[in-house]
């Protein structure tokens, strides 16, 4: 079937449900870290045959072109089933950046390979100078011939050890009058000469995270997305795009499931003042899927996002660490216990949306720096 739009919500969720819940392998379900290539490939391969591996893209670059209401409905699916998030960078960013910035020899070149998970891509914004205030970025790339020259490094680069590929934020013009001008958003094969990786881990001791070190690292003139020296109006696009990835509800909801069943375990549901807490981030959550739909829907029309899709980032994940921090409090005392915990016969991580949601406000920019971009660009305050 090629329109699922056509299907009623509750058809949709019934067949979404269905597959999901039958077909992901049970041995990764609700994992509490990022699934490696190794793992997740013969899934990737089998949502892609199935041709559910890009539900955000439209239909005529291979995606299922849904419309925001299934959109939401296929992500609170993949949730409830436990399916853990896959290296995605090439779904949720590449190709929507190439879908709207890139030309079409770069479309027929990658998004098919993307979606046969033949390409697998790493982010090269942050640098160890530049992480919120990314327009400081040192990282250069020159221009030789027909090539372009990389050097300098990136940082907090999820599974930069699983990608092929790297899409990246240099500097080609060093003398531009403002540090947002003179960057240049290029596409480099992971397998390149020069290219070197330095594995980080994490808070919860997962290596999800890499410093990739570029030393004379030669990308093709071809592979230079739109214009030389505005790479910063494509990575504004793109940082869009993550921030309605990171903004999505199913960080928060699945810390709402682990809540809802650690309160039934634990009888807390006959607290009035647990219930009470409870219900407001229930309400919170609420207004959360209500802001993500409107985003989702902006995308959907081919309209741009604008600074406002800051918020979203901020609430979901000002929710997701307050979601976090009650199911410790309801934990009482294991909630000091790392890995799954038996209550009363149901299974629960109570640790692991605290450790997911702690770098939440940090990476993807800062709430800091999202709070300063709505009081400037949206509240127009003076800076």
């Amino acid at each position: 079937m090629s329109d699922w739009n056509a299907l009623s919500d509750e058809a949709f969720r019934a067949q979404a449900r269905e597959y999901f819940e039958r077909e992901f392998p049970a041995e990764y379900k609700f994992l509490a870290r990022r699934m490696r290539w190794a793992e997740c490939r013969d899934w990737y391969q089998k949502l892609s045959r199935k041709g559910w591996i890009a539900p955000n893209w439209p239909i005529e670059h291979g995606g299922m072109g849904l419309s925001p209401t299934k959109l939401l409905i296929f992500y609170e699916e993949i949730e409830h089933a436990g399916v853990g998030r896959m290296p995605d960078q090439g779904l949720t960013m590449v190709g929507p950046t190439l879908i709207h910035f890139g030309n079409a020899a770069q479309r027929a070149e990658y998004l098919p390979k993307i979606i046969a998970g033949e390409a697998v891509w790493c982010q090269g914004y942050s640098e160890p100078n530049a992480g919120s205030d990314l327009a400081s970025l040192h990282t250069e790339a020159v221009l030789d011939g027909d090539d372009f020259v990389i050097n300098g490094s990136k940082i907090w680069t999820s599974m930069a050890h699983d990608a092929t590929h790297i899409y990246v934020l240099a500097r080609t013009d060093k003398q531009a009058r403002k540090r947002q001008e003179g960057i240049s958003f290029l596409l480099v094969d992971m397998k390149t000469p020069g290219i070197t990786l330095r594995t980080i881990r994490n808070i919860a001791g997962h290596e999800e995270f890499c410093q990739v070190f570029f030393d004379n690292v030669r990308t093709p003139q071809s592979n230079l997305v739109g214009e030389l020296n505005q790479g910063w109006t494509i990575a504004k696009g793109l940082l869009g795009f993550e921030r309605l990835n990171i903004g999505s509800p199913r960080r928060p909801l699945q810390a709402m499931e682990k809540l809802e069943a650690l309160a039934t375990a634990r009888g807390l549901m006959a607290d009035p003042a647990f219930v009470e807490r409870l219900t407001q981030l229930k309400l919170d959550l609420a207004d959360h899927n209500s802001l993500y739909r409107r985003f989702v829907d902006q995308v959907r029309r081919g309209e741009s996002l604008g600074p406002d899709v800051s918020m979203l980032k901020v609430w979901s994940m000002d929710t997701y660490q307050r979601l976090s921090e009650l199911v410790l409090e309801a934990a009482g005392e294991y909630g000091v216990m790392t890995g799954d915990v038996d209550f009363d016969g149901t299974a629960i991580d109570v640790l692991a949306p605290f450790y997911n949601s702690r770098p939440g406000t940090i990476y993807g920019g800062s709430n800091e720096i999202q709070r300063n971009i709505l009081a400037k660009y949206v509240l127009q305050l003076p800076s």
